[in-house]
């Protein structure tokens, strides 16, 4: 089937073949609609012409942060994103070599899956839990215990960008979220 969360066929194609732009579109998930955030991986493809880890925490960080500036920019923040970017680049490659998928292949449980995805920048216990289930959900990465530590993430439903996988899907969880803040400011 494929990612359909970038909601446009060339960014969803790079989501599917570049295991990095998915969590490039994580970080980016922030302040800035999903479906855009997601499409962050292909515009750096696009503009740096690879998703090599490696090359990009070696790009030069004003090149880079102009590449990411350029309309449409990979975020509402493209330079500190930009920076982001770069920091999570470096430590996919000092840490896994490179291989973001040794992120999410190597623990053997959920709860050290959580940690390791904490561990990166922009990554808080909420958005790591989002990724935990995205990575259940989407990619049928399910270590032992990945529910317990992707919380309500886990559930069925239309909560988070785990549970897109179609533009219909996409309202929902759009609906859902704002129900939450309108709940929110109630409260």
């Amino acid at each position: 089937m494929g990612f359909q969360i970038a909601n446009e066929p060339e960014a969803d194609k790079v989501l599917d073949q570049y295991p990095f732009a998915v969590l490039v579109g994580m970080m980016l998930d922030q302040q800035y609609g999903m479906e855009h955030a997601f499409r962050g991986g292909y515009k750096v493809l696009s503009r740096f012409g690879n998703l090599d880890p490696a090359a990009i925490a070696a790009a030069d960080p004003e090149e880079f942060k102009a590449l990411c500036s350029t309309p449409p920019a990979i975020h509402r923040f493209p330079g500190s994103m930009s920076a982001r970017l770069q920091e999570l680049a470096a430590l996919i490659e000092s840490k896994y070599d490179g291989d973001v998928t040794r992120l999410w292949t190597e623990p053997d449980t959920g709860k050290e899956l959580l940690k390791r995805v904490q561990e990166l920048p922009g990554f808080g216990k909420q958005k790591a839990q989002i990724f935990v289930a995205l990575l259940a959900k989407q990619l049928g990465i399910k270590p032992a215990g990945w529910e317990a530590a992707a919380g309500d993430y886990a559930l069925d439903g239309y909560r988070s960008v785990a549970d897109v996988v179609d533009a219909d899907s996409l309202l929902k969880v759009r609906e859902y979220k704002q129900a939450k803040k309108a709940a929110a400011k109630l409260s």
